[in-house]
């Protein structure tokens, strides 16, 4: 008889819920005793609601990952936005200069080269998937504290009794309890900035493309939602994104038309409005015996490229195809070398990413005209050079995982 084994999920967030959902579909499912413990309340998802504020920019990777994970059409059918083009363009310049990034599905050969997507709605198609099949998911349940006990974790739950997992996941999120706990150190820097996030309307439709203008300040996104809305993503100084989030809504319309250079027209605010600080993060170690970390746990980057759901989603399908060939080669899942299999594949790539994107945010951040003129030089080499720009979008887009 085959040994089952438990592993315990700290983290009901969109990376948690799909290593869950991706383990009931594996082909040792039947092994697996796994639970998802949240600190949080459940959420909730109304599709009769207007679309919530917090969204991911889902590239056909992390599609086809959702996918495998059984929840994919569903999401699609209820609200999702496709997105065809992308324009990403420097405050110095114009939206038709030749500076300006041009980013096509046509270009590529594929439908689309991603979908706006409510975190709520992806979170509520998992849980329900999770339900169908019987897997334990418990909110309002905060871990305490954990233990080494050999070589796995003794996990003190609140009003519960300890638990001692096969494999303990964290993904719990950039403030990481398990991660901490574990006394794994991360090293982090603040970009002195805050991100402020809303919904708008626009006078012109979005043509289903995804707007990105970089300011002095930092960038701004708009980002195409179903019911012809944008969400806003913008990226500035701290006292701008607090200025901006107690101003009146024709304030703020005018605050946004100007940052985006009016290229929707006019944009009239409707939707609630958040701030929150900006910063960057690695943890060190993504493994120990027993104990993995994945999603903003493991690492945390600026939102200007849109990837943090995508890098999350790469680690949980990572870590679930290395438990796989754990189990069919004799080991067990907690075992320490199949975990560094997992972060091996997963920490170069993340880290790749995390260090272009601050790059590229401190390259535009730049002030001086001859990084101006050095920024505009590079953006339309980088039009022009053919197979580097399409093996860089099929990155971004997941489509080489």
């Amino acid at each position: 008889m085959n040994e089952r084994f438990d592993i315990v999920i700290a983290g009901a967030g969109m990376v948690g819920l799909t290593i869950a959902a991706l383990l009931a579909k594996s082909t040792h499912a039947e092994r697996f005793n796994v639970s998802v413990l949240d600190a949080g309340p459940e959420p909730h998802f109304d599709v009769a609601q207007e679309p919530a504020l917090r969204v991911s920019a889902i590239s056909p990777g992390s599609a086809e990952i959702l996918s495998d994970a059984g929840v994919w059409d569903d999401i699609l059918s209820t609200r999702a936005c496709p997105y065809q083009s992308m324009r990403v363009w420097d405050a110095t310049g114009d939206i038709d200069g030749p500076e300006t990034l041009h980013f096509d599905a046509a270009d590529l050969g594929v439908p689309e080269l991603g979908f706006i997507v409510e975190n709520a709605l992806i979170r509520d198609r998992l849980l329900r998937n999770l339900a169908q099949s019987g897997q334990s998911v418990q909110f309002n349940t905060r871990i305490l504290d954990l233990h080494a006990a050999g070589d796995r974790y003794l996990v003190s739950v609140a009003n519960r009794p300890s638990l001692r997992p096969e494999l303990l996941v964290a993904a719990d999120g950039s403030n990481s309890g398990v991660r901490n706990a574990a006394g794994i150190k991360v090293r982090s820097w603040n970009y002195s900035q805050s991100a402020l996030v809303t919904q708008v309307h626009c006078k012109r439709h979005h043509a289903y493309t995804a707007w990105q203008r970089f300011l002095r300040s930092g960038p701004l996104a708009l980002l195409p939602l179903s019911d012809g809305r944008v969400s806003i993503v913008w990226s500035t100084s701290t006292d701008e994104a607090e200025r901006a989030a107690v101003a009146s809504d024709e304030e703020l319309g005018r605050m946004l038309t100007d940052a985006s250079d009016a290229v929707l027209g006019q944009l009239v605010p409707g939707g609630p409005r958040a701030t929150f600080p900006l910063r960057a993060q690695f943890a060190e170690q993504y493994a120990r015996p027993g104990l993995v970390l994945t999603g903003d746990a493991a690492h945390s980057v600026h939102p200007l490229a849109g990837q943090g759901a995508n890098l999350g989603l790469a680690d949980a399908a990572a870590l679930v195809a290395e438990i796989e060939a754990a189990l069919a080669g004799g080991e067990f899942p907690g075992d320490l070398p199949a975990l560094r299999r997992y972060e091996r594949a997963r920490k170069g790539a993340n880290q790749l990413m995390l260090r272009f994107i601050d790059s590229i945010s401190r390259l535009f951040a730049a002030e001086t005209r001859p990084m101006a003129s050095l920024r505009s030089g590079g953006m339309r080499l980088f039009n022009r050079s053919g197979p580097i720009r399409r093996q860089a979008i099929q990155v971004a887009l997941g489509l080489r995982r």
